[in-house]
């Protein structure tokens, strides 16, 4: 005895939409070309939305009951098996649900074919990452054949209808099931869905209108870029015959400054002082990505305080540059002189 309401977790009172969208939530959930798929629950679920989504069978259901029901033939002669008669198109349940099932219920609102994306990895020197630089690569991949265009055809020849699908560029198939008739509606593989065919195919690539070679592409990398950032450059990727090629992915890794630190648009690094210069202030040569750049130590500076020289950081939003930031370190002597002691002596005696 098989409750459908309470397999598609629904109300007895619920509309047909909600019937409808609470099928599509689980069958996504239990449909077996999924990970994780259930072949019986999705075949349970199925059953019971051929059943609630039809009015006659649903008021045949709700006036039999659940007992009635349970039985594919019923009592009293009554066969519930009535859906053997009809199509119930399965493209109309998953027509939102995309490549969701790799395809299988592909129909007329089908999305067209795309070739596959490529991944691809590039080191990029630390001052190459903030302020930007171009690459070349040369990748081996499915690309449109140069002699036909991608057609197929041999120069000349002729583009007649193919034969398989008479043109159609799909095969549609009908099945049985315990559901009753499925239809489903595929690509023609003789012509890749284009419904026709070369009368003398191309040479090179043997008709398919791709072909496998080598590619030169130059990647303009944007100032700015941090490591484990991806740049996506759309289709650049594998073509695919009667489709839309794939895009092509480089994700980026920066090597590390031996001085220099970055956090968002601000460099940094550590500059390293005598006591004396602390004390009395001085002048000292700072490393930056643009040069040196002498800065100034104001005298009475703390240990770990911050200087700032504007406009030599990473260039950001309107090519509006941020910051480059010393953070101070005193370095304090391990071991005195003897005349070096007597002066601090005298500082202390001072105060200092």
């Amino acid at each position: 005895m098989k409750d459908y309401y309470k397999i598609l977790e629904v109300e007895k009172g619920s509309s047909k939409d909600e019937v409808k969208k609470a099928f599509r939530r689980l069958a996504a959930k239990y449909h077996p070309d999924k990970k994780g798929g259930d072949e019986a629950k999705f075949k349970e679920l199925s059953e019971a939305y051929s059943v609630l989504s039809d009015d006659k069978k649903r008021a045949e259901y709700d006036t039999y009951g659940r007992s009635y029901a349970g039985g594919a033939q019923g009592a009293g002669g009554f066969n519930w098996g009535g859906a053997q008669g009809a199509e119930f198109d399965i493209n109309d349940i998953f027509e939102n649900f995309g490549d969701m099932f790799g395809g299988g219920f592909g129909g007329g609102r089908a999305q067209q074919a795309r070739g596959n994306d490529i991944s691809i990895d590039i080191q990029l020197s630390f001052k190459e990452a903030v302020f930007g630089t171009k690459r070349t690569v040369t990748l081996t991949k499915n690309n449109v054949c140069e002699t036909c265009d991608g057609t197929g055809a041999k120069k000349g020849s002729e583009m007649t209808t193919c034969s398989t699908c008479n043109g159609n560029g799909k095969i549609r198939e009908t099945r049985q099931s315990i559901l009753g008739a499925f239809t489903t509606v595929r690509e023609c593989s003789t012509c890749n869905g284009k419904g026709k065919v070369p009368k003398e195919p191309c040479s090179e690539c043997n008709g398919h209108g791709i072909k496998r070679s080598s590619e030169q592409i130059e990647i303009s990398i944007p100032a700015g870029i941090e490591n484990g950032e991806m740049i996506r450059m759309t289709g650049r990727g594998e073509a695919i015959s009667n489709g839309t090629p794939g895009d092509l992915y480089i994700k980026i890794h920066v090597e590390r400054h031996a001085t220099i630190a970055r956090e968002g648009t601000q460099l940094m690094s550590i500059l390293n002082i005598k006591l004396s210069d602390a004390l009395l202030g001085g002048s000292y040569q700072v490393e930056t990505l643009d040069g040196n750049v002498t800065l100034k130590i104001p005298e009475g500076i703390k240990h770990g305080e911050m200087l700032r020289i504007k406009n030599k950081g990473v260039p950001g939003a309107g090519s509006k540059r941020g910051d480059f930031i010393v953070k101070i370190a005193i370095d304090i002597p391990q071991k005195l002189s003897k005349q070096a002691k007597k002066l601090i002596e005298q500082l202390k005696e001072e105060g200092i």
